[in-house]
Parts: structure tokens; C-alpha cells; sequence
């Protein structure tokens, strides 16, 4: 299948969100996954089993861990959910001005060639930090029916291009540690993890619970 990546176009819209929406909201599944599968949450779902064994028999032993798999979940959903909701209300809500109003940000699709389809978007914003000019990445997604093509590979390296072109020193992004590809991706095209000063738009609480980090990663261009 042949790709080609091309600027953002206002008719673009429907699908950009609708595939905005869906690759964020997948993580869903995975980020519950992940945490209750990890040691802690394993040993507190035993616990839990027990207790309500010995308190109410087998049907309070599944109360219990069903009622504590459902929060997790429920804030799994919420932290994905709610991301996506503030974004299209935010940057997504007029891609053009967000991402295309000046010279040194832009915004690209992937398309299929012939069929015209998007399959894919990552957009840059140019940042400054005292005398140094930077680009920060964005809204990288790629359909799940063209993962695995080096498509990810390709609009990153679009990325890297463009602020190269312009003299910008490096390439920065803000990911969670649930975008474990993604993270992958970035490591194998040069990106190092940073330390992270971001502030996570979500309670303390629900971010312990979904046993989600936030990962910056950069690379010097």
C-alpha cells in the first residue's frame, strides 16, 4: 500500500478526530491491563478474594475484586475519556489555528494513495525557551490498519525534518507510559527520556490508580 504524508486540509477534519478519538481511546483496554496485572494490584486483588471470603464466602470474594476491578477501569476510561473530550473542545477544535496559523508550527495527514484515505496525523508547535528555539510533537497517530508499514517511522521523521529546516535546536514530546510502542518507536529513532516537570490534568488519585507516568522524551537535531 502506498502512503504519501501532506499538509492538513480543512476537509480533513472528520476523519482527523475520528481517528484522533480512536487512537487515543484504545490505551483504554491496555492501561487497565497493565495495572492489574502489576505485582501490587495482584497481591491487593488477593487480599481483597480473601477477605471477602472469610467475611461473606465465594460471592463476597467476588464482590470485592469485581468492585476494585471496576475502579480501576472506570479510571482508566476517565483518564483517556476525558483527554480526548478536552481536546477536541481545545487544539482540535480548530486544527488550522492551533496547528497552521504560524510559519514554524505545521500539521500533516497520511493518506493512502488512490483512495485518499487518512490513516495517520502528527502535528509540531514551535516552542522557545530563553534564546533557544524548539519543536514540541503532537497528536501522533497512526490507524491500526497500517501499523507495522514504517509510516510511524516516516511522519516522525517529517517532524525532524521541519524543525531542522528551520534551525531548532531539538525535538521534544509528552507521552504516557501506557504508549508503550509509541515510546518504543521514539527510543529506536534517537529520543531519550528527560525528567518530567508536567503536570498531569487529572487527580493524584486517579493517576495512582491507573499506575500511569508521564514520559518527555527529546532529541537533539
Amino acid at each position: 500500500m502506498q502512503l504519501t504524508i501532506r499538509r492538513y486540509q480543512d476537509p480533513d477534519k472528520e476523519t482527523v478526530l475520528s481517528l484522533f478519538s480512536q487512537g487515543i481511546e484504545e490505551h483504554i483496554w491496555p492501561c487497565f491491563k497493565n495495572a492489574m496485572s502489576s505485582p501490587l494490584y495482584l497481591c491487593f486483588s488477593l487480599g481483597l478474594g480473601v477477605t471477602g471470603y472469610l467475611l461473606a464466602s465465594g460471592l463476597g470474594a467476588l464482590v470485592l475484586v469485581s468492585g476494585w476491578g471496576g475502579l480501576v477501569y472506570y479510571c482508566c476510561h476517565k483518564f483517556f475519556a476525558d483527554y480526548v473530550r478536552d481536546r477536541l473542545k481545545t487544539d482540535m477544535q480548530d486544527i488550522a489555528a492551533s496547528y497552521m496559523a504560524q510559519p514554524d508550527d505545521c500539521f500533516w495527514v497520511a493518506e493512502t494513495v488512490g483512495t485518499g484515505k487518512v490513516v495517520g496525523m502528527v502535528a509540531v508547535v514551535a516552542k522557545k525557551n530563553g534564546a533557544e528555539r524548539y519543536g514540541e510533537l503532537f497528536r501522533m497517530i497512526v490507524s491500526s490498519a497500517i501499523r507495522r508499514t514504517g509510516l510511524g517511522s516516516r511522519m516522525v521523521h517529517t517532524v525532524l525534518d521541519f524543525c531542522k529546516q528551520r534551525g531548532m535546536s531539538k525535538v521534544t514530546l509528552v507521552t504516557t507510559s501506557t504508549q508503550m510502542a509509541a515510546i518504543a518507536l521514539y527510543r529506536k529513532m534517537g529520543f531519550k527520556h528527560v525528567p518530567s516537570d508536567s503536570k498531569a490534568r487529572i487527580t493524584d488519585w486517579m493517576m495512582k490508580i491507573t499506575r500511569v507516568t508521564i514520559v518527555v522524551m527529546e532529541k537533539s537535531i
